[in-house]
Order: structure tokens, then C-alpha cells, then sequence
């Protein structure tokens, strides 16, 4: 029979990084799509890459070559894959192999992509996409002939002039509850749960209840599952909770979902369907300050909420409107303290570097930290991803020093306020003042800091002093 192999070439150990964080989460994109082709029949395999090697990668597709390799690909694993691609084309045993790429950057770069070596490209939602792609291939006698996939929904392909064409969109699938549980039992979970346990002292899960989100935020991606608001039954989703608790030993799960609380009734339906079933279980999830309020918090924390992620992205107002957040600063302010109130932990989000940002709204970004306190944050600067309003914005003065098969949308930079190295010493500068204002509240001075802010700050004086000639 036709081995089809599903994989997704995110390689941990090439990430210095990540293995710094060491919070790995299992492909569940591809876990879906392998239990989607296990319900109608389709046998399936899945290469974890994330604790495996390149080199194991290429024995095992020269062991066993796939009729069908279908590969997840985002911002991380992009130039990794394109390697492995070119590979492939090149290796005389695999020249059957049809190549299928899907995930959130191919939308936007479709004809680069298919130039780079893939066959097709899923456009969107994957699952009946990829099974009617395995349907069609499974009847050719020939590697890829472009017409036998013309008809097919949410396909980007090349006709043998060169020439991109994309079939009719997909319609999106409505009742998520028709999806079957990702296919876990396809990878080795316990790596992760164990990576975790190791590293944090608890080991975590991940699940989604929800695809898509109805938010217009200038800098997020929504190529995948666009801007809709489609979620599974409270009901369906305790029964994976609790096949998960059947099967594995973890200690806490984390909602993958953009906006978790979007919903209250969804919200309030969910807890009472855990205290319903006597299911017990501690979460982290991440939302928005628009959509909390007390009671909201405290049903949360009933649930077993332990970690909220607040987004805020700015402390600046005029920042945030430009981001087209459609969010109130001082909101986000006290919806933080708020939870931390109830009794649950906070994280939250932080971006420099936007667009039209100034040093008085990095300064307003700082004090919205201090006052705010959050018990976790990230911090980053902006870049544009392909298909964002942010990269619209800025798309005629986009410049990177690399080719497009060496590069991420994060090795793209366009013009700011002040030189693209005056805000990775604003990082250092809001990171070490926030780590000083928590440690000065507790009656703790650490010398280190304050030498620590004291060069972030020269940094940024240097990098603006280039910009302006000395002035500002």
C-alpha cells in the first residue's frame, strides 16, 4: 500500500533557543489531519521531527519512500524544509514522491513556494483538502499530473507552462465537533510530557477547542483558519479532557486557542460540564482584556484556570489603535491586576518596533508593566508577516539582505522611528527596568540591574543619536 507520511521538520535541537525554554508542544495541526484520514480509511504515518535529527529525517523517507509527503510549514521550519525539499528532488528514489505543503505561510507565498519543489499547496483548512489530495493521487499512475487536482477545493498548484492556479476556497467545516481527537497515539507524547517534567517540574498538554478568530489585529496571521469564530461543544472537549487524563500522566493542559473567554456562555457551559463529569484539571489559556470581567475571572479560576495570558502588545493607546487592537490600555491594566486578585497568575505580551512608535510610547509600554505587574511577560519586535495589514502597510519599503529561501518574515525589517538595533537594546532596557521594579517592591537592590538598564539605555541614546545626528 501507498505510504503517506505526514511531518512538519521543526527540529529542536537546531533551535538554541527554544531548548533554552523548553516548552515543546506536539504538531496537533498534523495529529488532526492523520485522525481525519484514519476516520475514512486512509493509513497514515507521522515523522516527529521534534525530537528526532535531519539525518534520521532522510533514512527514514530513503527506508521506506512516501507516495505522499505532506509537510506543516510556519515562520520556523520554513528555510529547514525548503533544504529537505531540494533534497528529495534530487534523491532518484523518491522522484515519485508527491510533495504537499500546508500551513499558515504558504497562503501568501504560493508561487514561491511551488518554484521552491512542492507539488500543491493546501490553502486553509486542511483536513478534507488533504483527504480527497490522497484520493485523487492514490488513482495516478504518474508522480503528479496538475489537472487530475483541478477541481479539488483549497489547492494551489503550477500548470506545466509555469503558471500558478488556484482552485475554488474551501468551505470551512462548521461543526468541529465532526473532527475526530488529534491522532496522539501517532507520535510519542511522553517525550514532550517528560521534556517538560525535567525542565519546569510539570508537564503539559495542548488542545484547541476553537479555529479562527474574528479580531482584525494589524500584525496576526489568520491564513489558515481566517477570521471566523467556529468552536467545539463543551461536551466534546471534557471527553477529550478526560481521555487524555485516561491515557497520559500530565500535570497541566494549555487551550492553544487565540481567545479562550470569547464566549461566556461557551465559557460557563464548559465548567459546569467539568463539575458535571467530577473532572479535575489546572489550565493556562490566553485572551483578551475586552473579553474578561470579574465574574469571568471567577468562573475561570473555578475551572482550574492557574495562568491567564492577557493580550496588550503596547501600553501606549495611540499604538494600539494603530495595531487596530480595539482594546483600552488601561483595560488591559486592570484586568490583570483583577485576576492576580482572584487568585490567578497573569501573563502578558509586549511588541516594540511598531510602526510610528516612539520612545515616549516604549516609556508608556514600561509603565503600563510596572503598573499592571504581571507575573509573566514576552517581549519582541514587530515584524511584518506576509498577508497582514502590518505588512500592506509597509510592503513597499520591506528590504531584507536575503533571499527569500533564506529568510523568515522575521529577517524582514522596514523603516521605524530609530535604527532596527536601537529597539533590541529598548528589549533590555524594559525587560531589566521591569525586573528592577519588582525586585524594589520586595525590598531587594541588585547592582547587576541597574548596570544592566544602564547600558540598555546608552544603546538606545547611541542607535537614536545615529538616526538624528545627535539631536533627540
Amino acid at each position: 500500500m501507498a505510504r503517506i507520511l505526514l511531518s512538519h521538520g521543526y527540529f529542536l535541537a537546531d533551535d538554541p533557543k527554544e531548548q533554552v525554554i523548553m516548552k515543546p508542544y506536539p504538531p496537533l495541526g498534523l495529529l488532526y489531519l492523520s485522525a481525519w484520514l484514519d476516520k475514512h480509511g486512509v493509513g497514515n504515518e507521522v515523522f516527529d521531527a521534534t525530537f528526532s535529527t535531519k539525518i534520521q529525517f532522510k533514512e527514514n523517507l530513503l527506508a521506506a519512500p512516501p507516495r505522499i509527503l505532506a509537510l506543516y510549514v510556519n515562520l520556523m521550519t520554513k528555510i529547514q524544509l525548503l533544504e529537505l525539499i531540494k533534497w528529495v528532488r534530487n534523491e532518484p528514489v523518491l522522484q515519485n514522491t508527491l510533495i504537499v505543503l500546508g500551513g499558515p505561510d504558504v497562503s501568501n507565498n504560493t508561487e514561491p513556494y511551488l518554484q521552491h519543489g512542492a507539488d500543491l499547496l493546501v490553502l486553509g483548512e486542511g483536513e478534507q483538502t488533504l483527504l480527497e489530495i490522497v484520493q485523487t493521487t492514490l488513482l495516478l499512475h504518474e508522480r503528479f499530473q496538475p489537472k487530475a487536482f483541478q477541481t479539488i477545493p483549497g489547492l494551489a498548484l503550477r500548470w506545466p507552462d509555469g503558471s500558478v492556479f488556484k482552485t475554488m476556497t474551501r468551505e470551512k467545516i462548521r461543526d468541529l465537533d465532526t473532527l475526530p481527537f488529534p491522532n496522539r497515539s501517532k507520535i510519542n507524547l511522553h517525550q514532550y510530557l517528560d521534556a517538560w517534567k525535567t525542565r519546569h517540574g510539570q508537564s503539559a498538554v495542548s488542545l484547541s477547542t476553537q479555529r479562527g478568530c474574528p479580531y482584525t489585529c494589524r500584525w496576526c496571521s489568520t491564513a489558515v483558519y481566517g477570521q471566523s469564530y467556529r468552536r467545539r461543544s463543551p461536551q466534546n472537549v471534557v471527553d477529550e479532557i478526560i481521555l487524555l487524563q485516561k491515557n497520559y500522566d500530565f500535570d497541566l493542559i494549555w487551550f492553544v486557542d487565540d481567545v479562550f473567554t470569547i464566549s461566556h456562555k461557551w465559557l460557563e457551559a464548559f465548567h459546569d460540564e467539568l463539575k458535571a463529569r467530577h473532572v479535575k484539571v489546572r489550565f493556562e489559556c490566553i485572551t483578551r482584556a475586552d473579553r474578561l470581567t470579574e465574574p469571568v475571572l471567577g468562573l475561570l479560576k473555578s475551572a482550574g484556570c492557574f495562568r491567564v495570558w492577557i493580550g496588550a502588545e503596547s501600553g501606549s493607546q495611540r499604538i494600539l489603535d494603530a495595531m487596530d487592537r480595539r482594546v483600552d490600555a488601561k483595560q488591559v491594566r486592570e484586568m490583570i491586576q483583577a485576576a492576580r486578585k482572584t487568585g490567578i497568575e497573569t501573563g502578558t505580551f509586549i511588541m516594540l518596533g511598531y510602526p510610528g512608535e516612539t520612545e515616549a510610547d516604549i516609556v508608556e509600554t514600561l509603565q503600563h508593566l510596572k503598573v499592571s505587574n504581571p507575573d509573566l511577560f514576552t517581549i519582541t519586535v514587530a515584524y511584518p508577516i506576509t498577508g497582514t495589514g502590518l505588512y500592506e502597510e509597509v510592503a513597499r519599503e520591506i528590504h531584507s539582505e536575503l533571499p527569500w529561501e533564506k529568510r523568515s518574515d522575521r529577517d524582514l525589517d522596514f523603516p521605524r522611528s530609530y535604527p532596527r538595533r536601537y529597539y533590541d537594546f529598548a528589549v533590555r532596557w524594559v525587560v531589566n527596568e521591569v525586573h528592577w521594579h519588582k525586585k524594589r517592591l520586595s525590598g531587594r537592590i541588585s547592582v547587576k540591574l541597574m548596570a544592566k538598564i544602564m547600558l540598555a539605555r546608552l544603546g538606545m541614546w547611541w542607535f537614536r543619536k545615529i538616526k538624528f545626528g545627535g539631536a533627540g
